[in-house]
Parts: structure tokens; sequence; C-alpha cells
């Protein structure tokens, strides 16, 4: 599903009123439907609604709504807010019908003093004030509004945005001037800004309205932000030969675990290996080797020099991915060793968790990395490897897109709705995974299923895809039979075959 910045969605309402054809009031009227129907199967007719209206064709769509909720026998008040003197004319047409509508219980026009009402805990408010076409912070009256609103007990029901909020960059937004939603009923696809999470305080319940735009536009337009579903990913998902062996499905190699963290290269490996590489062999050191061949029976293990960590580089040729970093410890002599393996591998290569730290404690050391690599931070890790902290998340990925094309990398920075980073800009972000993937291992796991799909020989992008879309899945099954409090990162691997299972069926 792509997601389109404020600027693409004005042009697929203009594109679907000149190529359906229809009136851009028709429209409104198409998409307040929706949005009456999403309301009134939730609420019945006893619960009186009080909605707030603004200028512009969010407001429109807000008056709209209200007639058709007062069609249903709804008690409902109606405030437009028309400070300046101008109304879309769209919006100044429905102002017209609410005024002259029988049933609407009160309809007021604020142009400058504005009397409050009594916002009551069993009261709906719509918030129609402003929509995804908002490009700066409120300010003066319409932030009190806002203020008023979210300090009210009544629920509140956004239309296609909380108002205040913008479609993508909120860095330098007012958040104590946005509307905080209970539910948002957003116009034909996701915003940006839902994607983050520090904007989920405003959006709540989130429900996406079919209001058939025009598909010709949404099929042929480039987005630089897109959601990957399971219909994107089935096609890509490989079919095993029936005479495969293990010699041609894929060799693997992880670095990972310090002494004391052996359990990260045992996820990293399980990963790998239910990933479905042929082979898998671990890098690791001496003290690590009994907990290692009792809890990967089916990995190889070889030895480092050193008895608790990683201090010398291995030849790669034999493999066909290698993944680097999970519990490899950052002592100045892993950093010498990570940087030497990362410039003599010349096969596909994954870069996670202390891989990625002592590379951000030597930045120049980016320079020497090989095109096409893979990172996997997650946002405190990537903070670090770019060298600043970031204000939100929107500042955040930006920053990773730059650092993807400048690098020529992909960067899968990790998250609810992780997103990869590829270096032509582009950004996809996954639809799997939950809260209770959040817990130690998760990445680890990841890591080794990304680089067992490269081992089987699947493109840089397809196995960020899949291993961030597999890794999810599996974690979201685990949790329909185990909660999500107590999920464990080798629950993920647990479920592995059946993300697997259900990709392929």
């Amino acid at each position: 599903m792509k997601i389109f910045t404020s600027a693409q969605i004005h042009e697929l309402d203009q594109y679907t009123i000149e190529h359906e054809p229809i009136t851009s009031f028709d429209l409104m009227e198409r998409a307040a439907r929706a949005l009456t129907f999403a309301i009134a199967e939730r609420w019945s007719n006893a619960t009186p609604f009080v909605v707030f209206a603004g200028p512009g064709n969010n407001g429109g769509d807000a008056l709209a709504v209200a007639r058709m909720l007062a069609d249903k026998d709804y008690w409902v008040d109606v405030y437009l807010f028309n400070i300046s003197g101008h109304l879309s004319p769209d919006c100044a047409k429905n102002k017209q019908l609410v005024a002259d509508h029988k049933r609407i219980k009160s309809f007021t026009e604020v142009t400058q003093q504005f009397d409050p009402p009594k916002l009551e805990k069993d009261t709906v408010v719509i918030d129609g004030l402003f929509g995804s076409g908002l490009n700066k912070p409120l300010a003066g009256g319409f932030a009190s509004l806002v203020k008023y609103i979210n300090q009210a007990p009544s629920r509140v029901v956004s239309i296609d945005i909380p108002s205040g909020l913008m479609t993508e960059d909120n860095t330098m937004n007012v958040l104590a001037n946005i509307v905080k939603a209970d539910l948002t009923l957003t116009l034909q696809q996701k915003k940006l800004a839902f994607l983050f999470p520090e904007n989920q305080q405003f959006i709540g319940e989130l429900r996406v309205l079919d209001i058939r735009l025009s598909p010709k536009f949404i099929e042929e337009t480039k987005a630089s932000y897109m959601v990957a579903e399971e219909n994107d990913l089935r096609p890509l998902m490989r079919q095993r030969n029936a005479f495969a062996h293990k010699g041609n499905m894929g060799n693997a190699l992880i670095i990972a675990g310090s002494y004391g963290m052996a359990g990260a290269a045992v996820l990293a490996a399980k990963g790998c290996l239910r990933a479905g590489a042929g082979k898998v062999t671990i890098d690791t050191p001496k003290r690590n080797n009994d907990i290692l061949q009792i809890s990967v029976p089916e990995a190889v293990i070889i030895h480092d020099y050193e008895d608790t960590h990683f201090s010398e580089p291995v030849e790669t040729q034999d493999f066909d991915a290698v993944g680097m970093g999970p519990g490899m410890g950052q002592s100045e002599n892993t950093a010498i060793a990570m940087i030497a393996q990362v410039r003599r591998t010349q096969c596909p290569q994954v870069l996670d968790a202390d891989a990625l730290n002592m590379l951000a404690k030597h930045r120049a050391w980016t320079q020497q990395l090989p095109k096409d690599i893979i990172m996997t931070p997650h946002p405190k890790e990537f903070d670090r490897l770019s060298g600043s902290p970031s204000g939100d998340s929107y500042e955040r990925l930006s920053k990773a897109r730059d650092m993807a094309e400048r690098l020529h990398a992909y960067i899968v920075l990790k998250g609810h709705y992780s997103a990869l980073c590829t270096p032509d800009r582009r950004v996809i972000f996954n639809s799997t995974g939950n809260a209770g993937m959040a817990t130690a291992g998760s990445g680890d796991v990841l890591t080794g299923i990304i680089t067992g799909l490269l081992a089987r020989g699947y493109r840089h992008e397809e196995a960020c895809l899949l291993g961030m879309y597999l890794h999810g899945l599996a974690g979201d099954l685990a949790v329909r039979d185990l909660g999500e409090e107590s999920l464990l990162a080798s629950d993920i691997v647990g479920y592995l075959p059946q993300a697997f299972r259900r990709m392929k069926d």
C-alpha cells in the first residue's frame, strides 16, 4: 500500500474529480457517507454528537456527516468556525444545507467569540477542524479549542487526521495543540505520520475507509513511502526444488556472541536455520562452545583465537552470506577485527547490534562499508550511528534515508513499523509485529532470518522485506497463542515454520 504525501493526496482528489468524473461536492458526499456509516456502526442514535467543523474541506466533510447523522435521528449540535470569513466552496455549500436542515438540533457559525458547549462523558465529538493539508502548528483560538477538547471526558472521532497533526513532518509541531482522538477515520490511505510511535497518542484506534479514489492514479503514481503487505510479498517467496540438498540451499556464517552473550549467537543461528539456510556456521569465542553445541546442534561451530571475544576475521569464500554483531561486545580488539571482516567479506552482509555500535564509535569506518550492506539498527543504535540524537521519528527516518543513499546501503530501522530504507531513497514499512516482540533477543532473530534468506539467494531488498515480514508474522502467531506479556525471542523462532507455511499456503 502506497503512502502519499499531503501534496499527492490533493492531486489524487483532483484526478478523481477530473477523470471519474465526479464533482468535488459529490466526492465529499461519498466520503461523508463512508464516515457516517463507520460512526453509526459504533454508536446508536441515543448518543449525542457535537461537531466542530473548520473552514476547509475537512470542515465540509464534518458538516456533511452532521447532516447524515441527523437524517438517522442522532442528536447533533454543530459549530462551524469561520474566523477569517472565508470557507471553501464545498464547505460553504454544506454550511447552507446544515443551516436549513430541520433535524439538526443546533447550528452555530463562530466568527468571533466562542462560548464552548459543555462536553459530557456520553457525548461524542466529531473533529473536522483541519485535515491533511495543514502545514503549520495550530495557534490562537484553534489551539485553545484543541486543548478544551482534549481535557473534556468526551470521546473524540477525527475525520481523516486529528486536527493539528501534520501529514508527514511534526518535528517542529506543538504537541499540546493536536487533538487526541479516540478513533481516527482516515480516507483511502494511511498517512505517513500515523506510522510514528510519538503520534499514536493522537490517533487512537485507526480505521482506513475506502472512498473509491482513482485506482489508476494510485497505481501509476510513484510514492517514496509504502507499507508492505502480505499480497505484495507472497510472489517473492521461492519454492524449494524437489531435489534440493543442503549444498544448494545456502551456506551462512553467523559471527556473534562474546563470553556471557552466547544466547545472542544461539538466537541468530536458529533464526538463520529456520529461514531455510542449508548450512549455518557460527564463529564464536571458545568459551561459548558447549552452550552452542548443545543449543544449536544443527550448526557448525568454529572458534576464535580468543576465549572470550571475537578478535580475528575469517575467510568467507565458502559462504553465501554473513550476519555479524549480536552479542559480540565492543572491545577495541573486536572493533578492529569487525571492520577487517567487513572489508574482506565478498558475499552479502548483515550488520546488527554491537557491530553497529562499534561503527558508531568509529564513524569514519562507514566509508569502508561495501555497497549493498544491510544494517538493522533500533532507534538508539541508529542515533549513535548517525552521530546525533533525532528529535522525532520523522527526523530519524529522514537521516536513515540519507545514509542509505550515501552509503548505497539497506537500512532496516526497527520498531513497531520497521522501515526499510533503500539506496534509491524509498522507504518500505513492515505491517506485521506487535508489542510483545519488545523483548531481548528479538533483533538477533531478525538478523539470522535476513542472513538465511540472503544465503538462499534472495536479493538484498527481498531478504529485508521478507525477513521483516516473517519475523513480525511469527511474533503475531506466537502472541495469538501465548499473549504479549510472556513472549520470548525463542518463541519467535518457534513460530517461524507457521509463518512460512502461511505465506506459502
